[in-house]
Protein backbone atom coordinates (compact mmCIF):
# COMPACT_ATOMS: atom_id res chain seq x y z
CA UNK A 1 0.00 0.00 0.00
CA UNK A 2 1.59 3.28 -1.08
CA UNK A 3 0.83 6.82 0.08
CA UNK A 4 -2.05 7.27 -2.37
CA UNK A 5 -3.60 3.94 -1.34
CA UNK A 6 -3.36 4.92 2.32
CA UNK A 7 -4.94 8.34 1.75
CA UNK A 8 -7.75 6.75 -0.27
CA UNK A 9 -8.48 4.12 2.41
CA UNK A 10 -8.46 6.67 5.22
CA UNK A 11 -10.74 9.07 3.34
CA UNK A 12 -13.15 6.22 2.58
CA UNK A 13 -13.69 5.70 6.32
CA UNK A 14 -15.43 9.09 6.61
CA UNK A 15 -14.41 9.32 10.28
CA UNK A 16 -13.86 12.64 12.05
CA UNK A 17 -10.14 13.39 12.34
CA UNK A 18 -10.47 13.51 16.12
CA UNK A 19 -11.49 9.82 16.20
CA UNK A 20 -8.40 8.11 14.73
CA UNK A 21 -4.72 8.30 13.82
CA UNK A 22 -2.31 6.32 11.67
CA UNK A 23 0.35 4.25 13.42
CA UNK A 24 3.07 1.79 12.40
CA UNK A 25 3.72 1.29 8.67
CA UNK A 26 1.11 3.78 7.47
CA UNK A 27 2.71 6.49 9.58
CA UNK A 28 6.14 5.52 8.23
CA UNK A 29 4.84 5.98 4.67
CA UNK A 30 3.20 9.35 5.32
CA UNK A 31 6.37 10.62 7.01
CA UNK A 32 8.27 9.58 3.88
CA UNK A 33 10.32 6.93 5.68
CA UNK A 34 9.01 4.07 3.53
CA UNK A 35 7.48 3.87 0.08
CA UNK A 36 4.82 1.37 1.08
CA UNK A 37 3.39 -0.83 3.81
CA UNK A 38 1.63 -4.17 3.55
CA UNK A 39 -1.26 -3.20 5.82
CA UNK A 40 -2.80 -0.24 7.57
CA UNK A 41 -2.92 0.08 11.35
CA UNK A 42 -4.94 2.82 13.01
CA UNK A 43 -5.40 3.91 16.57
CA UNK A 44 -8.83 5.16 17.62
CA UNK A 45 -10.69 6.71 20.51
CA UNK A 46 -12.94 4.70 22.80
CA UNK A 47 -15.95 6.46 21.25
CA UNK A 48 -14.91 5.27 17.76
CA UNK A 49 -14.26 1.76 19.14
CA UNK A 50 -17.75 1.75 20.70
CA UNK A 51 -19.25 2.78 17.35
CA UNK A 52 -17.34 0.02 15.52
CA UNK A 53 -18.49 -2.58 18.05
CA UNK A 54 -22.10 -1.35 17.81
CA UNK A 55 -21.86 -1.67 14.01
CA UNK A 56 -20.85 -5.31 14.39
CA UNK A 57 -17.20 -4.98 13.35
CA UNK A 58 -15.36 -8.06 14.68
CA UNK A 59 -12.89 -7.43 17.48
CA UNK A 60 -10.91 -9.07 20.23
CA UNK A 61 -9.42 -7.65 23.39
CA UNK A 62 -5.72 -6.84 23.51
CA UNK A 63 -3.69 -9.31 25.55
CA UNK A 64 -2.78 -6.59 28.07
CA UNK A 65 -6.42 -5.51 28.44
CA UNK A 66 -5.67 -2.00 27.17
CA UNK A 67 -8.39 -1.95 24.52
CA UNK A 68 -10.04 -3.62 21.56
CA UNK A 69 -8.47 -4.72 18.29
CA UNK A 70 -10.81 -4.47 15.28
CA UNK A 71 -10.39 -5.99 11.85
CA UNK A 72 -12.05 -3.79 9.21
CA UNK A 73 -10.85 -5.83 6.26
CA UNK A 74 -7.92 -8.02 5.25
CA UNK A 75 -5.43 -5.16 5.41
CA UNK A 76 -6.91 -2.62 7.88
CA UNK A 77 -6.83 -3.04 11.64
CA UNK A 78 -7.89 -0.56 14.31
CA UNK A 79 -6.55 -0.49 17.88
CA UNK A 80 -8.45 1.28 20.63
CA UNK A 81 -6.39 3.98 22.38
CA UNK A 82 -3.04 2.84 20.90
CA UNK A 83 -1.20 6.13 21.15
CA UNK A 84 2.09 7.27 22.59
CA UNK A 85 2.95 10.98 22.68
CA UNK A 86 0.47 12.88 20.49
CA UNK A 87 -1.25 13.12 17.10
CA UNK A 88 -0.10 15.43 14.28
CA UNK A 89 -1.59 16.15 10.88
CA UNK A 90 0.52 14.90 7.98
CA UNK A 91 -0.91 15.37 4.49
CA UNK A 92 -4.12 16.39 6.30
CA UNK A 93 -4.36 13.00 8.04
CA UNK A 94 -4.03 12.37 11.80
CA UNK A 95 -0.78 10.49 12.41
CA UNK A 96 1.09 9.52 15.56
CA UNK A 97 4.00 11.90 16.17
CA UNK A 98 7.50 10.81 15.19
CA UNK A 99 8.44 10.57 18.89
CA UNK A 100 5.37 8.45 19.57
CA UNK A 101 6.10 6.27 16.56
CA UNK A 102 9.65 5.78 17.80
CA UNK A 103 8.38 4.82 21.27
CA UNK A 104 5.87 2.40 19.73
CA UNK A 105 8.56 0.77 17.59
CA UNK A 106 10.89 0.51 20.60
CA UNK A 107 8.15 -1.21 22.64
CA UNK A 108 7.49 -3.73 19.83
CA UNK A 109 11.26 -4.38 19.56
CA UNK A 110 11.26 -6.60 16.49
CA UNK A 111 14.13 -6.56 13.99
CA UNK A 112 12.07 -4.55 11.48
CA UNK A 113 11.16 -2.09 14.24
CA UNK A 114 14.83 -1.53 15.10
CA UNK A 115 15.48 -0.70 11.44
CA UNK A 116 12.51 1.69 11.48
CA UNK A 117 13.87 3.37 14.61
CA UNK A 118 17.11 4.14 12.77
CA UNK A 119 15.08 5.79 9.98
CA UNK A 120 13.00 7.76 12.49
CA UNK A 121 16.11 8.89 14.36
CA UNK A 122 17.68 10.12 11.12
CA UNK A 123 14.54 12.12 10.29
CA UNK A 124 14.32 13.55 13.81
CA UNK A 125 17.97 14.56 13.58
CA UNK A 126 17.54 16.36 10.26
CA UNK A 127 14.21 17.95 11.20
CA UNK A 128 11.19 16.86 9.14
CA UNK A 129 9.83 19.39 6.67
CA UNK A 130 6.93 17.25 5.48
CA UNK A 131 4.21 18.17 7.91
CA UNK A 132 1.04 19.79 6.74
Amino acid sequence: MNKEDILRKVQALHWPKEDYWLVAGGAMVLYGLRDETRDLDLGCTTARADALAAAGVPFRYMDDGSGRWFTLDRDVEVFENWLLDRVELVEGVPVISLQGLRQMKAALDREKDRKDIALIDALLLTGPAIRG
